[in-house]
């Protein structure tokens, strides 16, 4: 698997024409990220109404001179990009740059930002194929970001030509030949096409298409415009005609859509913005918020023969590794000189760039060959699953997109590294509010998108009103537990007689209940109000009756929850100063079992207060006598991507005798392949 270095440029509104520019930069080899030396927002002044800026006069070298000197008038963003790039090739190592425009800047997506050159030599990124660029979005879609398994890939092709264009002083589209530029540019994926069979390139086809099909690739030919800041399209109606589609409306209906594209390609006049009004009400970034995590989108109208090159040399080089990014920076070197090469744009919010990526373990060799280890390991009961956030995400949403999108409501100032790390940005929320504020607030975030995303599966009552959180995971669990592939059912059924969470739901015990055991629920006691309420523990643990201890609190008992930082420092005291906060059966199978790490992130909070305080104690030795096994969660645009690099990581954390491999894919993926091995011996 590629290895990169990757800079984020962040580009913040401080005040009209003035915006804050903030550097992230980080290696492969490294879990930290850097500021370049950049210990403070550098402010510029970049004006996207100035003539110098208007697209009707558009000279691209002269454009791309005076959007450089502008982003790097300072002397320190120069010095911290050229620092980063002669990093990038002292390793040998193409450089991944995302430019991350904030909600608070949108204007600034107007500008031809793929023009943008080398503030050194003036050579352009955006055709380097060292230089993956991309716009880097955050969208307000709670849906965490998460990549699917390598196969075959299908695709949704629409042409729209309505029979009146002529009316509309609009040249016909040449639909026997786009279909054909189709083809040829997607050689070797699944294609559906539209119209055919009587069926028009109307809205309701393409999405019934979608639904129908689980297209992985929307391909849209048509005509468009931004219109008073809204973007058009010009699609087909029932009887062929023109059919005028707003593109706020295209993208809520692309939104409601089960499972979306994972990938969209405009090619479509003006798609990303015609450059004279607000570019973010133009279909390419619509669509990206409406929960496509990439897409193509043409800033200006591309020549055909442009095109012509352009879409089978990206096509060809997507199917080799998945890279988007990656393969849009050759095939964009194809055609440097052509007039209109910076024309088709790059939003994307995959870090990764990955259209795919293929599960199995960073070593096949070595991992695959432990899993009989693992199933006896089972069967004797000396197995301990560590069970992590990538289990439950996909009901409550991604940590790190509410952190995100908490930095942003709230204005968080310091280092951009942290915008993503939840208990940074509630320490911050304490500040500002209150201490109970965070925990109140996460509530609300979350009972609405579940709301958003179970409607269907919650009764009318619990659907709208107050409504605990707690209680909507309840109902969900329920629900959820009926389907043969849910990680806790999975769970559930392996009979082990302790189970350690770092999550703070229910959904655990919901499944061994349904599973006809009777879980002993114990929080661990870090906090003084904790200890007295719980007492002391002395019940029996069977597999029957197995225990299930969470190590950061419940939902319904916010005394209970670690969320801060605060509250992670309070739990590394508490419980490295008293030996006995954990209880003994649970030291013992952390020390003498086989460790299951499910849905952990090494670089997480979580991950590391868990080894911190418990798994650094002495006694772990006798762990070296087992084979450990870590699940990562689906890759997405915030996680650890190298299995071997992650491996490597674990290994420092547990020392030179530890013993472990790292699955590459998610938990459910990894208990798919445990559970099919475990039943086939029943």
């Amino acid at each position: 698997m590629q290895q990169y270095a990757d800079l984020e440029i962040s580009l913040h509104k401080a005040d009209e024409g003035m915006y804050s520019v903030q550097f992230r930069f980080s290696q492969p080899k490294s879990e930290a990220d850097t500021g370049l030396g950049q210990d403070k927002p550098v402010w510029v002044e970049i004006d996207p109404d100035s003539s110098t800026f208007d697209p009707g006069v558009l000279d691209p070298d002269a454009y791309a001179t005076d959007l450089t000197s502008a982003l790097f008038k300072d002397e320190m963003l120069r010095t911290a990009f050229a620092q980063a790039r002669a990093s990038a090739q002292a390793e040998n190592l193409p450089l991944r740059l995302r430019l991350w425009i904030s909600a608070s800047a949108p204007e600034l997506h107007r500008l031809r930002w793929e023009l943008l050159r080398d503030p050194q030599d003036y050579s352009p990124l955006s055709t380097n194929e060292n230089i993956y660029f991309s716009r880097y979005f955050s969208s307000m879609d709670w849906r965490s970001v998460q990549l699917q398994q390598k196969g075959n890939l299908r695709a949704l092709v629409v042409v729209a030509n309505p029979s009146d264009l002529g009316n509309y002083k609009l040249a016909p589209i040449d639909l026997d030949g786009e279909l054909e530029r189709a083809r040829a540019g997607l050689a070797g994926v699944s294609l559906v096409e539209l119209p055919a069979g009587g069926k028009p390139a109307s809205v309701d086809e393409i999405i019934s298409g979608l639904r129908a099909e689980g297209s992985d690739i929307l391909y849209l030919v048509c005509h468009g415009v931004v219109a008073n800041g809204r973007a058009m399209l010009y699609l087909e109606g029932a009887d062929g005609k023109r059919e005028a589609v707003n593109g706020d409306e295209f993208a809520l209906r692309i939104k409601e859509l089960q499972k979306p594209p994972r990938m969209a390609v405009l090619i479509s006049c003006q798609s990303a913005g015609n450059g004279t009004g607000d570019a973010l009400s133009a279909l390419g970034p619509r669509l990206m918020e409406a929960g496509i995590p990439a897409v193509i989108a043409m800033q200006a109208n591309l020549r055909m023969d442009t095109a012509s090159q352009f879409l089978p040399s990206f096509f060809d080089e997507l199917q080799k590794d998945g890279q988007i990014d990656r393969a849009l920076a050759v095939a964009r070197g194809m055609v440097r000189k052509q007039p209109d090469f910076w024309a088709p744009v790059l939003f994307m919010r995959l870090k990764s760039g990955r259209l795919w990526y293929t599960p199995g373990f960073g070593d096949a060799r070595k991992g695959a060959a432990k899993l009989p280890a693992i199933i006896s390991n089972i069967e004797s009961g000396r197995c301990t699953p560590l069970i992590g956030p990538g289990l439950v995400e996909p009901i409550i949403g991604s940590m790190h997109d509410i952190a995100r999108q908490w930095a942003e409501q709230f204005r968080y100032p310091l280092s951009p590294s942290e915008r993503e790390s939840l208990p940074q940005i509630a320490q911050y929320l304490t500040v500002q509010q209150d201490d109970l504020f965070p925990i109140g607030e996460l509530e609300k975030i979350l009972v609405k998108q579940i709301r958003t995303r179970f409607a269907a599966d919650l009764p009318e009552n619990l659907r709208t009103g107050r409504t605990k959180l707690y209680t909507l995971v309840e109902v969900l669990g329920a629900k959820r537990v009926q389907d043969p592939n849910d990680p806790f059912r999975a769970l559930a059924e392996l009979p082990l007689p302790i189970y350690i969470t770092a999550n703070q739901d229910s959904l655990l015990e919901i499944a061994l209940r349904a599973a006809g055991r009777e879980p002993q629920v114990l929080i661990c006691p870090w906090n003084d109000t904790l200890a007295q309420e719980q007492g002391e523990f002395k019940e029996k643990i069977t597999v029957e009756r197995p225990l299930v201890f969470h190590l950061f609190g419940m939902l319904g008992n916010p005394n209970s929850i670690v969320l801060t930082e605060d509250n992670y420092f309070d739990f590394l005291i508490g419980v490295t100063s008293n030996n006995d906060i954990i209880p003994t059966p649970v030291r013992r199978a952390l020390n003498d079992s086989s460790l299951l790490f499910l849905g952990f992130q090494t670089q997480s909070w979580d991950f590391r207060v868990l080894y911190r305080s418990i798994l650094s104690k002495p006694g772990g030795v006798r762990r070296s006598k087992y084979a450990q096994i870590a699940a990562q969660v689906e890759p997405d645009d915030s996680r650890i991507l190298e299995p071997q690099r992650a491996r490597t990581y674990l290994e420092e954390y547990f020392g030179k005798g530890a013993d472990i491999d790292i699955f590459w894919g998610s938990a459910q993926e990894f208990l798919n392949e445990l559970m099919q091995l475990w039943r086939s011996g029943e």
